[in-house]
């Protein structure tokens, strides 16, 4: 486990999935956490409860990120809260996949995926890195920005969805790699791109999708949200203090040509 004792990590998006495995993460690898959601919904509290319920390593400060007024306040309370923050991962992202958004036209899913995921992490990685950059006074490598991106931004993906992530988490792709070149060698950017994980959609996947999904893994299986928090609070620790400008995909291994297969057997 990649140790993150005396750190101060902020996980946005950590209400859920991704978020919350990573933000449980590096609470038990010592660091000191900000956690973050839209709102101070219920799972957000339910998190917060399960992580550190004494509050003694842990601020919830809720951010709707589509509003952009609010990014630098929230990147301020986030460092105001220990005078500092070491490492900071942006997972927040628009859900356009479950619930209403998922039956809303195309436009306004790129809309809320342009105000979150692109938008936002872009401002937020400024401001952030902007901070870390004039802090000085740590080793070489050891302030990191840590982004989501997606494994089929590269390759292309057929449908609705492959179009709209593949410009959106193409773009935090591409912008990862800029600022790295930016902030090194005060500041550490690199991105990681899961492939298939298991989430709220997931669960409700048809057996075409269930399939798919093992079948294009080397480890025939899904990856779960563990997998890629592992990996998150590596990059965000100074164990990986020679990694910057990279993307890592978390997805067991790609292997092509299996869409085909699955389609003739089980449907789309």
């Amino acid at each position: 486990m990649s140790d993150l004792s005396n750190r101060v990590v902020v996980v946005t998006g950590s209400s859920t999935g991704i978020g919350a495995a990573t933000a449980m993460r590096c609470f038990e690898s010592g660091a000191s956490v900000v956690i973050h959601g839209r709102t101070l919904s219920a799972e957000l509290n339910l998190i917060a409860q399960n992580i550190d319920p004494e509050y003694e390593r842990l601020c919830m400060l809720p951010c709707d990120f589509s509003n952009i007024e609010s990014l630098v306040p929230f990147v301020e309370e986030c460092w105001k809260w220990k005078g500092r923050v070491d490492s900071w991962i942006n997972v927040a992202g628009a859900d356009i996949l479950t619930g209403v958004a998922r039956n809303e036209p195309f436009e306004k899913k790129l809309e809320r995926l342009w105000q979150v995921d692109v938008r936002a992490t872009t401002l937020l990685c400024r401001e952030i890195g902007e901070r870390m950059r004039a802090a000085g006074s740590k080793p070489t490598g050891h302030y990191s920005i840590v982004n989501i991106g997606w494994d089929q931004a590269d390759q292309g993906f057929e449908g609705e969805s492959g179009q709209l992530f593949g410009m959106t988490k193409g773009a935090v792709i591409a912008l990862t790699k800029s600022l790295a070149q930016e902030y090194a060698p005060s500041v550490r950017v690199n991105c990681v791109s899961p492939g298939w994980i298991m989430t709220e959609w997931s669960n409700k996947a048809s057996v075409y999708w269930q399939q798919r999904a093992q079948t294009e893994s080397l480890m025939r299986r899904w990856g779960t949200p563990q997998d890629v928090a592992d990996t998150l609070c590596f990059l965000a620790s100074d164990k990986a203090s020679f990694v910057s400008g990279q993307n890592w995909k978390i997805n067991g291994g790609f292997r092509f040509g299996l869409k085909e297969t699955a389609q003739n057997k089980f449907g789309s």
